[in-house]
């Protein structure tokens, strides 16, 4: 008796469920009667449409390139002492020349961000352990930012990184402190292919080569991507601009550089970068003890007006057809240097000058007939690589372009680009 009065309950709770079921069924699977409509869900409002800042694209950056500090100069041409350094950073800021931080100018390049007319980028090169001792104490007492490009192998333990090298706690310090960390290769070689490179064996025994093919492709993974991938693991950032040993470099490498997810490629030929400026060639000015009038003349290339500099339109080399073209390597000290103007408008004929890395303002010829500008090189160039500009008039408004060509090892009769040695 007792079960049969506890089973009348649950029975009556089962057949309410079951009816709550169907009605709730019923209501999602009938329309809403007309005579009691449900209120429309409200409308979400429109996100504000997001915009990119106006920014002025007629500002001008110079960037400066510094290797090591030191009191007594040995190496003239990658040294200069800690007093002149300070001299020039004073004279930045003297000048009314705003330094910036280079993910300031590539946020600039892409739009995002306004920069003053007239800004500086300082950058440091292969990682001396005087950048972090001796150049960081000057750019804090100025508060400018900067940029480190390491090859990985010179950091202290590395195959290349003696007791002058910096040192992965030195980079991680300066990392915690807003500087920026960027790569310079594995090994601080000549990526072209082809060229005489250092293998180092993992007993330390060096062996001097030239790689082709696989081989060589094999040698840039390490060179341009595993450098990267060591510094973003090493140090927890992301790497997105690389600077190429000695300024030596090609369409390939270019082409590597670009699908390992470099942003920008920067050379050692330095000109004012405007907003139309290409980003695999990125030239900065490399600050030597024994060439005191880089820093003076990239100083009035920037000019001395604070409006900002006339608008310039930026021309690829490969619409120029240039000779040699750019990345390409010439077995000539006396190359013919020349680009076809035509394709870019009515040139001024008055206006078309070239400047030749080494040698300056050069008497070249411009043909009105066929748009070409050309120079023979009369005086040997004594450099590994030859950087070009050509500027004109087209229509009131000034056109830029320049390329860089290498020059084979023996024919300048110069020095070859030092190998990597410790940094002892």
């Amino acid at each position: 008796m007792m079960i049969r009065f506890a089973i009348v309950p649950l029975l009556l709770a089962l057949n309410f469920s079951t009816c709550k079921k169907h009605e709730s069924v019923s209501q999602n699977s009938q329309p809403s009667s007309t005579s009691s409509p449900t209120p429309a869900a409200p409308v979400a409002a429109a996100s504000p449409k997001i915009t990119k800042p106006v920014v002025d694209q007629t500002a001008q950056v110079i960037i400066f390139c510094y290797h090591r500090l030191v009191d007594k100069i040995r190496y003239p041409g990658t040294e200069i002492t800690p007093a002149a350094f300070e001299a020039q950073m004073k004279e930045l800021k003297d000048r009314g020349i705003t330094v910036i931080s280079m993910q300031d100018l590539l946020a600039w390049k892409r739009g995002e961000k306004n920069i003053p007319p007239r800004c500086a980028v300082v950058s440091f090169d292969d990682g001396w352990k005087s950048q972090y001792e001796v150049a960081w104490p000057i750019m804090k007492k100025y508060g400018y930012p900067f940029t480190m490009f390491i090859y990985t192998e010179g950091v202290r333990g590395g195959s290349l990184g003696g007791g002058e090298a910096i040192t992965w706690e030195q980079l991680a310090d300066m990392r915690d402190n807003g500087v920026d960390i960027e790569a310079h290769s594995a090994t601080h070689q000549d990526l072209r292919e082809g060229h005489n490179i250092m293998l180092i064996a993992s007993g330390g025994k060096r062996t001097k080569t030239k790689l082709t093919g696989p081989q060589y492709e094999q040698w840039m993974q390490n060179e341009v991507v595993g450098s990267k991938q060591l510094l973003e693991q090493r140090l927890g950032i992301k790497v997105n601009c690389f600077a190429v040993p000695f300024g030596n470099y090609n369409e390939h490498v270019k082409e590597i550089a670009r699908n390992t997810g470099y942003e920008a490629m920067f050379t050692v030929y330095g000109q004012p970068i405007t907003f139309t400026s290409p980003l695999d060639s990125i030239g900065r000015y490399a600050i030597e003890a024994n060439k005191p009038k880089v820093f003076e003349d990239a100083m009035k290339m920037i000019g001395t007006s604070t409006g900002g500099a006339a608008a310039v339109a930026e021309v690829g080399a490969k619409d120029l057809a240039t000779q040699p073209a750019d990345g390409a390597t010439v077995r000539t000290a006396l190359p013919l240097i020349k680009a076809n103007l035509s394709g870019i408008g009515q040139i001024e004929p008055g206006s078309v000058q070239m400047r030749v890395s080494g040698l300056g303002v050069v008497p070249a010829s411009y043909d009105p007939k066929t748009g070409t500008v050309s120079y023979q090189v009369t005086q040997k160039l004594r450099e590994k690589s030859c950087s070009v500009f050509v500027s004109a008039k087209s229509a009131g408004k000034k056109v830029e372009a320049h390329w860089t060509f290498g020059i084979e090892e023996g024919a300048t009769g110069g020095t070859t680009p030092p190998a990597p040695t410790p940094k002892k």
